[in-house]
């Protein structure tokens, strides 16, 4: 059965799309820790990271390293935080998610944010990324 993020992948279910290249996707979290909080992910389904092979698994953290300054100017933040937990979704990502001390990489706090405040928010990081 296909994870939700290959749902999101195959365009069965939107996503409110930061970047993307042939083999990696980056979306904002839709239950994020905190305004910012990307996804990124390798398109192909692999369950744990540790299970990508050296090249895909390389190239996704090339990939989150350049969406991580385009995020830092958007969202007022000391830094990106980077996590990979992996066992919400049985698809290997990581999250990238601004921050300004420890208690805001607390996966145990969610905030809402409509779809609204999303699609700017990642039309704002999309255009960071562009220049």
């Amino acid at each position: 059965m296909a994870s939700i993020f290959s749902k999101i992948v195959s365009g069965e279910i939107p996503c409110h799309k930061v970047a993307e290249t042939d083999d990696y996707l980056a979306f904002l979290d839709v239950f994020p820790v905190v305004a910012g909080h990307t996804l990124v992910i390798p398109k192909k389904e692999v369950d744990y990271i540790f299970d990508l092979d050296d090249d895909l698994y390389l190239g996704l953290m090339k990939f989150a390293k350049t969406i991580a300054p385009a995020i830092e100017k958007v969202v007022p933040c000391k830094r990106i935080g980077v996590s990979v937990i992996g066992l919400e979704v049985p698809h290997a990502h990581v999250h990238l998610i601004p921050i300004s001390s420890m208690a805001d990489m607390d996966f145990g706090t969610k905030i809402k944010m409509g779809s609204a405040e999303l699609a700017v928010l990642a039309e704002a990081i999309r255009a960071e990324l562009g220049s």
